[in-house]
């Protein structure tokens, strides 16, 4: 699908393992999950893979993962708290990878190209995969606790 999601200027980035990571904060019990450092790994290896600086997404997904938690536990636990925590946690997440690749040099764009070619669809896309798969995952978690 990437003749789709990345035609010129827009790019939408699907973020599924942050979508995981987030969902497990969200619907697991959190003191068995270690999610704090399954992210810093999944962050590692996602810049091991993606990004060939050590360093970047290591902090920032564990981070993403901590505010999005935190915030769920503040407001009443249902798909609308999930969904609006969701959006802010993709805001977070892209606008760190945006902020760090501008500070080294990386970011091909300017902020505003980068909050409508980048942000918008990857935000559009990423809400849709959460309205698709929230009730399911939540089924599962429910069914193995």
């Amino acid at each position: 699908m990437s003749g789709t999601l990345f035609k010129y200027p827009n790019t939408m980035v699907p973020c599924l393992t942050m979508m995981w990571l987030i969902l497990a904060a969200f619907l697991g019990i959190q003191k068995k999950l270690h999610l704090t450092a399954w992210a810093a790994i999944v962050g590692f290896i996602f810049d091991m893979y993606y990004t060939g600086i050590l360093g970047v997404y290591v902090f920032i997904f564990p981070l993403v993962v901590y505010i999005c938690q935190s915030l769920y536990q503040m407001l009443p636990p249902s798909f609308l708290s999930g969904f609006l925590v969701y959006f802010l946690g993709i805001t977070v997440l892209m606008s760190l990878g945006f902020i760090a690749n501008a500070f080294i040099g990386q970011a091909p764009a300017s902020a505003s190209q980068f909050l409508v070619n980048t942000l918008a669809p990857t935000l559009a896309l990423n809400l849709v995969f959460l309205a698709v798969s929230y009730f399911p995952v939540e089924a599962l978690y429910r069914t193995h606790r």
